[in-house]
C-alpha cells in the first residue's frame, strides 16, 4: 500500500489555485497537490487525470509544497547567451561604421565585417557566427536582383547592338 499523501496544511491553498490558475500548467500543479489529498487518489491516478507522467506530477507536487508556483516566475529557466564573445553592446559598438555606411547607400560586405570582428576580439571567429551576430542585430542579407549595382544599361545595350553577326 502506497504511504498517505503529504502537503495537508497546503490543500486550502491548492483548491483556491484551481479557481484562480490562468494557465493549464497551474491549474495541473494545484490538481496535483488537491486529487491525492483530497479525493485519495495514488499518484499513477492523479498523472492519468491530469495528463502528465508520474514523474512530472510528482515534480509538481513538490514544488508546489516547496512553495513555487509555475506561474509566480520564481524558476530560473536556462537561456541567454553563455558562451558569448562580446556583450551585445560592444558588438553594437563594432558594427556602427558599418551601420553609418549602411545609412549612406554603401555595400557591407561580410568578410570585411568579420575581419573587423575578429580584430575587435583578438582571435578567429567562425563565418558562420559572423552571420549569427548580423541577425541578432537584426540585418538580413540583401543581394540585387537580376542586376549588378554599379552595371551600365547604355552600355550593355551598346555591347549587344554591336556583338552581333550579319
Amino acid at each position: 500500500m502506497a504511504r498517505p499523501a503529504r502537503g495537508a496544511e497546503v490543500l486550502e491553498m491548492a483548491q483556491e489555485m484551481i479557481f484562480r490558475a490562468k494557465t493549464i500548467e497551474e491549474l495541473r500543479q494545484a490538481q496535483a497537490v488537491v486529487l491525492p489529498l483530497a479525493y485519495g487518489l495514488s499518484l499513477e491516478e492523479t498523472a492519468r487525470a491530469i495528463g502528465r507522467s508520474v514523474v512530472w506530477t510528482c515534480q509538481l507536487r513538490n514544488r508546489f509544497l516547496a512553495g513555487e508556483t509555475v506561474g509566480d516566475g520564481q524558476r530560473q529557466r536556462p537561456g541567454g547567451r553563455r558562451r558569448e564573445n562580446m556583450s551585445v553592446a560592444r558588438e553594437r559598438e563594432v558594427l556602427e561604421p558599418f551601420l553609418e555606411r549602411a545609412r549612406t547607400g554603401g555595400i557591407l560586405v561580410v568578410p570585411q565585417i568579420k575581419v573587423e570582428l575578429e580584430t575587435a576580439l583578438g582571435r578567429g571567429m567562425a563565418l558562420s557566427s559572423v552571420y549569427n551576430l548580423l541577425h541578432r542585430h537584426g540585418w538580413r542579407k540583401l543581394a540585387p536582383d537580376k542586376r549588378h549595382p554599379q552595371s551600365d544599361p547604355v552600355a550593355q545595350e551598346a555591347w549587344k547592338k554591336n556583338s552581333q553577326k550579319p
